[in-house]
């Protein structure tokens, strides 16, 4: 399956808007709109800069807390602002030539729902009891209710909706088309998508296609099989939380083993999602920050070669094109959710990545293979990998060196004789003879991004 042709050829930058934008924890529903969105604004000729030319943001409607439990699906958070702040924030990213996708929260809504709101007033008389899983007025809640419900993975501030009635279906599909006419949105990131029924994400797709034709639906999953939601019936793509594990502990424990293989069982020759367009990332809003993750900072700039370079759709989450850090606790996400200002150049603790990464998205640009070409492992090493984007329109050979030292890679190539010129690092290129170079030298915590040029 192919995704719409812009999100094939898509760079991401993902915001957390309620963190980027300094949002109060909590939301009392009284204070009057405050347009904290509109920060953003002063971020978007720093995204342009890295090349990006999507942003995923969310989540963004009125929610209690965090955005995953929403109160109301038609308005904008107020802590953010309001529907005239997003519209006008969504009309300058298109002016500039970028698209725009959302959070969609369904599996699940906040206490403060609406309709949540109405069950704990009118109990069994309540036309809204069936809107929600297990509703039942012989026991009482955890939060003291005089009902019992489902709360999503045992949370019951999360109030788990039940996406089989009809009228939930409505409510929801309705808010989606108001996003599209009001917002121009380019498409949505499903929360939880893999506990989502493939019914509901069936009928959310074909809406979505007939609001318009290049509507991208992102799932969110975390395990499993991702055919089984990501197929012409239901999602465009899906988060690759299996690569996002094999990038990072490849370089943790030295074992670029696993990532190539990783890599060539899932789009090889033969491989499982071959032609699927994944959404590729190395954090974000959920999990510790790469920059506190990785072992040594410095493998930040082979890592990101490797981001840039592999099958499937990058995504940089705010603040780490500089190598912003963030654990998260047992008790919060807040350190991985921070409030951000653009930092001055030498404040930078990884000034050169976010100046790598735009190299990389203009080669990624340049080179059809790097996003659409065929994948094939070439050579494996610890700490040095090399592999083959095949394109009818020109291949490209990536090599990278996860070693601090610079060491030399000899490579059999798919041609006989020719030079593979690196775009990478200009000026540089290596002579193919009898179907065989050397790359000499391989640059330590770096790589090569080499065209293949055959005679």
């Amino acid at each position: 399956m192919q995704s719409p042709d812009w999100a094939s050829d898509a760079f991401f930058y993902h915001i957390y808007p309620l963190g980027l934008c300094g949002a109060p924890r909590r939301n009392d529903f009284s204070q009057p709109p405050v347009a904290r969105l509109d920060k953003i604004y002063g971020w978007l000729d720093h995204i342009q800069n890295l090349g990006v030319n999507a942003l995923y943001i969310g989540p963004l409607f009125e929610s209690s807390a965090h955005g995953y439990d929403t109160r109301d699906y038609y308005q904008v958070d107020r802590r953010l602002g309001t529907n005239e702040t997003l519209k006008a924030l969504s009309n300058e990213m298109h002016s500039r030539g970028m698209r725009l996708v959302l959070d969609a929260v369904f599996n699940h809504v906040g206490r403060d729902f609406w309709a949540f709101n109405h069950l704990q007033t009118y109990r069994e008389g309540s036309e809204y009891a069936s809107w929600f899983y297990n509703v039942n007025f012989s026991r009482t809640s955890p939060r003291g209710d005089p009902f019992s419900y489902e709360g999503w993975a045992g949370h019951y501030d999360l109030v788990k909706l039940n996406l089989e009635h009809p009228h939930v279906r409505a409510h929801l599909f309705d808010a989606v088309t108001r996003w599209v006419e009001d917002f121009n949105i380019d498409g949505l990131r499903l929360d939880a998508a893999d506990v989502i029924s493939e019914d509901f994400l069936s009928a959310l797709a074909r809406h979505g296609k007939n609001l318009r034709e290049d509507f991208w639906l992102m799932g969110e999953i975390v395990h499993g099989d991702y055919l089984r939601l990501a197929n012409p019936e239901r999602l465009d793509s899906v988060t690759n939380y299996a690569l996002y594990k094999a990038l990072h502990s490849a370089h943790n424990d030295r074992n670029y083993f696993e990532l190539a293989h990783s890599l060539d069982r899932m789009f090889g020759p033969g491989g499982i999602y071959r032609g699927l367009h994944l959404y590729n990332f190395v954090d974000n809003h959920d999990v510790d920050r790469i920059a506190s993750i990785l072992k040594d900072p410095v493998h930040l700039y082979p890592l990101t070669v490797l981001l840039f370079t592999i099958p499937g759709i990058p995504s940089i989450y705010y603040g780490s094109e500089w190598g912003q850090p963030g654990k998260r606790t047992r008790s919060s996400d807040e350190m991985l959710r921070p409030a951000l200002d653009i930092p001055a150049g030498n404040a930078m603790p990884h000034a050169d990545l976010a100046r790598a990464i735009a190299r990389l998205a203009v080669l990624r640009e340049q080179f059809p293979a790097l996003r659409y070409g065929e994948y094939q492992n070439l050579f494996i090493a610890p700490q040095q990998m090399a592999f083959l984007r095949e394109h009818p329109m020109g291949s490209v050979v990536v090599v990278a060196n996860a070693a601090a030292s610079s060491v030399p890679v000899s490579l059999r190539m798919p041609v006989q004789t020719g030079r593979l010129v690196d775009r990478l690092n200009p000026g540089e290129e290596f002579p193919i003879l009898q179907g065989k170079t050397t790359i000499d030298p391989l640059p330590g915590n770096w790589g090569r991004v080499m065209q293949l040029i055959p005679d």
